[in-house]
């Protein structure tokens, strides 16, 4: 028999149990612990996915990843209000111009000249030097010759929204832009509290009052964001003792170190001067207690890191290369790249790539203006995707590409690159590259998620 006070505390333990799981206030989240979510046109909401996945997927992977990325793009672009139907008996002056969007079979099934068409298809080049536009019913041919491009880092395997004309199996476009962004809680407002995110809350952080309330009391909370740490060099690790000694006083919720961490990535000492480095760094963090207790360290690897590969998403740091570094520093957390930072109902994305350089090199046409950190972050956040590169650029898993999406849009996505530091605001979205902490004189960034400000910093001499 249970007696009652046995029962009750079971109960309570529960109770307790669930609140600390669904109210937990720092998350970091590993790339593959993300859920993944399929898009159900005929009930017109996300699914949990039931396949099963694998680092060595089939070739049907592959396909799917990018009929994945065209199902997304194309709910979300159906939408908008340039593209939804008019309303019947609506007054004609207070309505604006609707849109219709065909998809390609639409073109190659006609023999006539079709005039002011507006097709959403991925960039592809099916034959060397002729771009093809290609959706799940098939493929036509671009004559990009008259093409008004408009904002944004226009790459192959990106998805568009061309508008043209067609004539003779040849697509003309006139004008090439991306997909309309959707901010977060329009996208929330669809599809309710699901928790695209991952974690361990079973729905999205958003929907915890008394998350919300402690990230509006919490006004002191910052997350340093830190890039090429090179661990080897002697004027990074003097510069991330004056870093440490600044913060030691007012501790941080979080330090963000991202790779590379050594100067020289390559080499048979390689392991061994990485282990070293790290060993080094744990003794420099233990000599400040108050950092070791109250604030955690998050290491992202970058791609010249040890690893299986170039190929996202990127397995932590091995152990056996950290270890000693984790017995000194107990809040230190090794994870993948991209990696997921949950802080009270904040939604943080952590990628470490030179991706503003891959994507420039890979430009079907580069742009006048030369403002590329906005072109960057138009691209990205309206693709919802963080790497929209060929394959053969930029390795992706097939069966794990959507840990690379970012939609809905969260509230900071910070991409650590070796391009100029930036911070730019985009749909509610912020996007921040810090800079390169080992070339770029000790330049960082600081995230204050109360008042959602990404602030510029540097460690002179």
């Amino acid at each position: 028999m249970i007696d009652r006070v046995t029962l009750e505390a079971a109960v309570q333990d529960c109770v307790q149990g669930g609140e600390e799981d669904s109210d937990q206030v720092f998350s970091v989240i590993d790339a593959f612990d993300i859920p993944k979510f399929d898009y159900n046109s005929e009930r017109k909401k996300f699914i949990p996915s039931t396949a099963l996945r694998s680092l060595h997927g089939q070739a049907t992977d592959k396909a799917q990843l990018f009929r994945d990325r065209y199902t997304v793009l194309f709910q979300r672009t159906s939408r908008h209000e340039l593209f939804t139907p008019a309303v019947m008996g609506a007054n004609p002056e207070h309505q604006t111009k609707k849109f219709q969007l065909r998809p390609v079979e639409y073109l190659l099934g006609s023999v006539a000249k079709l005039g002011e068409i507006i097709v959403l298809g991925m960039v592809t080049q099916l034959k060397p030097g002729s771009y093809y536009l290609e959706d799940p019913t098939g493929a036509v041919k671009m004559d990009l010759s008259q093409t008004n491009f408009h904002n944004g880092l226009f790459t192959e395997n990106c998805f568009v929204l061309a508008e043209g004309w067609y004539e003779d199996q040849v697509f003309h476009v006139t004008a090439f832009g991306f997909p309309p962004p959707e901010p977060a809680k329009t996208t929330r407002a669809y599809f309710g509290n699901i928790n695209f995110f991952g974690g361990p809350s079973a729905t999205c952080a958003k929907a915890s009052t008394k998350l919300r309330v402690m990230e509006r009391e919490n006004e002191d909370a910052m997350i340093v964001f830190l890039s090429d740490v090179w661990l080897d060099d002697s004027k990074v690790m003097e510069k991330l003792r004056v870093l440490f000694t600044g913060y030691s006083e007012i501790c941080p919720t979080a330090f963000v170190l991202c790779g590379n961490f050594t100067s020289s990535p390559f080499g048979s000492s390689h392991i061994k001067t990485l282990k070293e480095s790290f060993r080094g760094l744990g003794n420099l963090i233990a000599q400040f207690p108050s950092l070791v207790e109250s604030s955690r360290f998050i290491f992202v690897p970058g791609s010249q890191d040890p690893g299986p590969g170039n190929v996202l998403p990127r397995p932590a740091i091995p152990d056996c290369v950290t270890e000693e570094l984790r017995r000194k520093v107990p809040n230190a957390t090794f994870t993948t790249n991209p990696c997921r930072i949950q802080y009270c109902t904040q939604e943080i994305v952590v990628f470490r790539e030179d991706m503003v350089t891959k994507m420039c090199r890979n430009c079907v046409k580069f742009p006048t203006d030369r403002d590329i950190s906005t072109h960057f972050v138009k691209t990205l956040a309206s693709q919802g995707h963080l790497c929209p590169l060929p394959l053969h650029v930029e390795p992706v898993y097939w069966g794990h590409d959507h840990t690379l999406r970012v939609y809905p849009l969260p509230d900071v996505v910070v991409v650590a690159d070796k391009f100029d530091a930036y911070s730019n605001t985009h749909v509610d979205c912020t996007f921040a590259n810090p800079g390169s902490f080992a070339c770029n004189d000790a330049v960082f960034k600081v995230y204050y998620p109360a008042t959602r400000q990404m602030e510029d910093s540097q460690i002179r001499d």
